[in-house]
């Protein structure tokens, strides 16, 4: 993943030629060879010509190669560029002509034995970038109305695959993006990013005519931005090795609407799907404390009809998010991790409510859930070191201590029912015995039910509980919980005392 990852990002900078590399002055000369030196830092092979005449210095021919065999068996990416020029404006900035088209090849041979090569090629509309600054702190800006890139040919085994079989195409407008860096002992990158509007199209069938998929949509209102330090003389093929030269950075992308369509056949079944939403967000960063990934969407609407189920399904939500928090690397205290889920106003189509509820018993309100843990833990591997994590599948090692989890809240609202909750609990990592193997925890949680019992008479009587194990359920909750305060309401208290009892509301159940 560490080379995959470079080579995505190498090949963006080559596409658009964003200089991230300081330059001693602003000649073309001096761009163009910083900017290769850049690029066979990053594990490419460049070769050109180079032309120079008065004020511009013309590159053809261009062509920047990756090897791929430490990710996917033998392969290479290779980046086809006819002409870039680099020219002195006479005002310290140097502009640069970029190509209108340029191709992309991959060529792979699996560890299986299979090969497999693919052309894309890659199209900018009148595309304006241009450098200012001095050579410690520069900035670039680029500008294109349209950006596009399509699957332009596959082969398969040596078998050529039409676009009638595989078709991808990714389109783009309004772009506009500016990128600020300054080197000291590492480089630093601030950048900023607006598109109109990104569209994609995508068409895959089995070549004996047995099924397809298709699927196209667009994201508007799209603004991104990121910031960070990159090591300027570190492996980018051990992203590991970087965290620990300095590597950190943060980005944040958000739009303003989106939709999608997608219809799909096969001899077992068929049917579409599409949804549509009033944009979100995504924050990701990485550091050596860790990563930390935040993701929302705002009102979704999804629709969906299969042949198996004729009946139109459909679902909204006012919002749909989820959070990561968790360490990437060993160390000798303990580190912080997190995970929350969320969904609230999450409604369905009285089609599916009227499959398991006709007669209309059980309230149809929005529902909500809400689950934020937390938590401390010992990492005792890498995991971003691929030798390590293979040392740890080949001997089974544990990957980390458990020492602290957190339930900083449980929200579950749905059908007339409402559970809450929040505890914590420590654990004893010396003492896997008492609990068969899992560290001995230490502490407590505490649950409430409210409208637990109404929801269950309703499930009875509507025929989906039967009276035996409700008086079942209706036991259980005698045992672990007490009677609140408000009518139909059950407390409940989880305990797991020093000795390993646990208990519930202070009675002894194991």
């Amino acid at each position: 993943m560490p080379r995959v990852s470079l080579l995505a990002r190498s090949t963006a900078i080559a596409l658009c030629m964003p200089a991230t590399a300081a330059f001693a002055d602003l000649s073309g000369a001096d761009v163009w060879a910083d900017w290769k030196s850049y690029m066979e830092s990053n594990g490419y092979d460049v070769t050109a010509s180079e032309i120079t005449q008065g004020n511009t210095l013309t590159v053809n021919d261009m062509t920047l190669e990756f090897d791929l065999s430490k990710d996917v068996g033998d392969g290479t990416v290779a980046v086809t560029m006819d002409t870039v020029r680099f020219i002195e404006q006479g005002d310290g900035s140097v502009a640069m002509e970029l190509p209108a088209l340029t191709s992309i090849d991959i060529e792979t041979t699996t560890v299986d034995g299979d090969t497999f090569a693919a052309t894309v090629t890659y199209e900018q509309t009148d595309p304006v970038m241009t450098a200012t600054g001095d050579p410690d702190a520069l900035t670039y800006d680029y500008n294109s109305p349209k950006l596009s890139m399509e699957l332009a040919g596959l082969t398969v085994n040596g078998t050529p695959i039409s676009s009638d079989v595989a078709r991808i195409g990714v389109n783009m407008t309004d772009i506009a993006y500016t990128l600020k860096t300054s080197v000291a002992e590492l480089r630093n990158i601030e950048q900023a990013m607006t598109l109109g509007a990104l569209g994609y199209d995508l068409a895959f069938a089995d070549p004996e005519g047995d099924g397809n998929v298709k699927l196209a949509g667009e994201i508007t209102g799209i603004t991104a931005s990121g910031s960070g330090d990159l090591p300027t003389d570190s492996n980018p093929n051990d992203l590991n090795a970087m965290l620990n030269d300095g590597l950190g950075f943060q980005a944040n992308l958000a739009s303003v609407g989106g939709n999608f369509s997608l219809s799909f056949s096969s001899p077992d079944g068929s049917g579409t799907a599409n949804s549509a939403s009033e944009g979100g967000e995504i924050n990701i960063a990485i550091d050596t404390d860790g990563l930390l990934y935040n993701a929302m969407q705002r009102n979704v609407d999804f629709n969906m009809l299969v042949t198996e189920f004729p009946l139109p399904l459909s679902f909204s939500a006012n919002e749909v998010g989820t959070g990561i928090v968790m360490p990437l690397q060993k160390a000798p205290e303990e580190q912080g991790f997190g995970f929350n889920i969320s969904l609230s106003d999450f409604t369905m189509s009285d089609v599916i409510w009227s499959l398991f509820d006709p007669s209309g018993q059980l309230p149809r309100d929005p529902a909500s859930l809400l689950v934020d843990l937390s938590g401390k833990a010992k990492v005792l591997f890498d995991f971003l070191d691929p030798t390590q994590a293979l040392v740890l599948e080949q001997t089974g090692a544990a990957p980390g201590e458990l020492n602290a989890l957190t339930l900083n809240k449980l929200e579950l609202d749905a059908a007339g029912a409402k559970l809450t909750g929040s505890g914590d609990f420590t654990f004893d990592n010396s003492d896997l015995t008492t609990f068969d193997g899992v560290p001995r925890p230490l502490g407590g949680l505490d649950l409430s039910l409210v409208g637990g019992n109404g929801l269950l008479d309703k499930l009875v009587a509507m025929g989906l509980v039967p009276e035996q194990q409700a008086m079942g359920a209706r036991l259980m909750m005698g045992l672990f919980a007490v009677p609140g305060d408000a009518p139909d309401t059950l407390d409940s208290r989880i305990e797991i005392n020093p000795e390993g009892h646990v208990l519930a509301n202070g009675q002894r159940i194991r």
